[in-house]
Order: C-alpha cells, then sequence, then structure tokens
C-alpha cells in the first residue's frame, strides 16, 4: 500500500512543475468605466502560464468595440476560491483588468 502512495504523490509532485498554458478570456467589465476583465481557471495544483500579448489584444479589441482607442493592464491579477475542500482551495478563478485607454467615441442616437 505505501509503494502507491509514494507513486502517486510522486505522480503529483510532478504534474504540478509542469506549466499548463491558460488562455484569457473575457469574463466582465464596463464600458461606462472602461475596463475589461480577463480569467482563467487554475486548479491548485497547476502552474499556469498566460500570453500577456494575446491578453492585452483580447482587452483592445474590446475596448475598441465600445469606441475607445486602447488597453493597458492595471497590473497584477486577483484570486478568488471557486472549489474548496478540507485541503484548502482546489480551484481558483484569477482575473487580471485592463483599463480602456483615450476618449470614448460619442454614440449618436439615430
Amino acid at each position: 500500500m505505501k509503494p502507491k502512495l509514494f507513486a502517486t504523490v510522486g505522480l503529483m509532485a510532478l504534474v504540478s512543475c509542469v506549466a499548463v498554458n491558460k488562455e484569457l478570456v473575457a469574463t466582465g467589465g464596463s464600458r461606462a468605466d472602461g475596463t475589461v476583465d480577463l480569467s482563467y481557471e487554475q486548479a491548485s495544483y497547476e502552474t499556469v502560464k498566460t500570453d500577456p500579448a494575446r491578453g492585452l489584444s483580447t482587452a483592445r479589441d474590446r475596448c475598441v468595440a465600445w469606441g475607445y482607442k486602447d488597453a493597458s493592464p492595471f497590473g497584477g491579477e486577483s484570486r478568488q476560491c471557486q472549489v474548496s475542500n478540507q485541503y484548502g482551495c482546489s480551484q481558483w478563478l484569477a482575473t487580471i483588468r485592463y483599463q480602456c485607454l483615450g476618449n470614448v467615441a460619442s454614440v449618436q442616437a439615430k
């Protein structure tokens, strides 16, 4: 029984050392405030890598669609526990907020 336990622990340690690529997806924001929230989910055993340039491009596209000129990350990320168990949090939602830049184009009513 002990060899199985050690093999499982060893496998978990190996898995936690491997980086997982995650895509940042739009999960919120506000046109009026000029903010875009991009998020990814992370299991407690994962080491996540994101593509900052792709995230900025996604945020920029959303800002431009709202009439802004560009976007810039605020810096850092917030993390919120989504699933917890007796050992702590097992699933996180990480969010990076971007600020839309430039004056929002006025919308003409027809």
